[in-house]
């Protein structure tokens, strides 16, 4: 399998999860500084993913997988013994969805486009700040009743999603300072190997 990744994107996570669980990925860098966005391998990368973002997976017959979420579940269900998701049907494995979707819906989506595109305006980045605080708030307050992990006490494939948005804080100068138990879960996260692994092969700098 490929994976299509762009450095310092939602790309990382699941990357993370294939490494965690174990799964040997071909790794395609794409340049979505450029228009279209050509990959190191000089493909057009629209013609993988026609919305022209990654992650993109190319699976082993050929067919493409998008959508970061969908992914990650994908490639933790090849390894059920990884528990990076819990088996479908389980009571476990619908809370595992239901952080995926929050972060893509009520995290991801705020730090990105905003929060990365000035010309959206001052207005338009507070607001979208104030509703991310509220977000983290929330993030915050289960880890400290039920951490340290998003589903208790093991690392899954919403925990690789998370780590990875919230990555994005110091850039888009999103505040963690009210959020130790956020800040300590990013901490804990940062220090897995296979997450260090992760952010080297994709050419990102990390914590010493």
């Amino acid at each position: 399998m490929k994976l299509y990744y762009a450095t310092g994107t939602c790309s990382l996570s699941p990357h993370i999860v294939a490494l965690e669980a174990g799964i040997a990925l071909d790794l395609e860098k794409v340049n979505l500084a450029k228009t279209p966005h050509p990959t190191e391998t000089g493909a057009d990368f629209t013609a993988v993913n026609p919305n022209g973002y990654v992650p993109a997976l190319v699976l082993d017959d050929g067919s493409v997988l998008t959508e970061g979420a969908a992914i990650v579940q994908y490639l933790a269900d090849l390894k059920p013994g990884s528990a990076l998701m819990q088996p479908a049907g389980t009571a476990e494995r619908y809370r595992q969805q239901s952080w995926l979707n929050f972060i893509a819906s009520e995290l991801h989506k705020m730090y990105s486009p905003w929060l990365f595109h000035p010309e959206y305006g001052v207005q338009a980045q507070d607001v979208a700040r104030k509703m991310l605080a509220k977000r983290l708030a929330f993030v915050e307050n289960h880890l400290a009743k039920s951490g340290p992990y998003l589903t208790g006490d093991r690392f899954s494939a919403a925990d690789a999603y998370l780590f990875t948005i919230v990555g994005w804080s110091a850039f888009t100068k999103v505040d963690l300072a009210a959020f130790p138990h956020l800040r300590a879960f990013m901490d804990r996260v940062g220090a897995r190997p296979k997450v260090r692994e992760a952010m080297q092969a994709e050419g990102m700098k990390i914590a010493a």
